[in-house]
């Protein structure tokens, strides 16, 4: 059993800050199970033009509002609280948070937890294999 406490994770290098957002890394490929998941916050104001070409990515909308562009079909949906949406075709998109937007992402396959995007928008692909699962705290 894996047991983390989301302000311990927010203290550590496992709390990954870029331009635009802060990413709490709750669990990554070295757990062994088979997905990453993410407490994001997007802040307010920014421009967070994005495209995984290596990863899947499921985002539940928790705190904040603010828009996603599909930049495939040019069609802009709202993003509040409740509000989920799934990068299931590797979708090249902008969200524009309006407020700070809090979020949980799952990613697949799993990061290894020093990812930020790159210039094309995307995470890197990471081929190596995932190494035994840390024990729990």
């Amino acid at each position: 059993m894996i047991v983390r406490n989301l302000n311990a994770i927010r203290k550590t290098d496992q709390n990954v800050r870029s331009d635009g957002w802060a990413s709490a890394r709750m669990l990554l490929k070295d757990d062994g199970m088979g997905f990453s998941f993410h407490i994001t916050t997007l802040f307010a104001g920014s421009e967070l033009k994005m495209h995984y070409q290596n990863h899947l990515e499921s985002v539940f909308i928790l705190k904040g509002t603010g828009t996603i562009e599909d930049l495939g079909t040019g069609k802009t949906h709202k993003l509040e609280p409740g509000v989920m949406y799934a990068l299931n075709d590797h979708d090249r998109h902008i969200v524009r948070p309006e407020t700070d937007i809090l979020t949980a992402c799952v990613f697949n396959p799993p990061v290894t937890g020093k990812e930020v995007h790159d210039a094309s928008g995307a995470y890197p692909a990471d081929t190596a294999p995932a190494r035994e699962p840390v024990p729990a705290d």
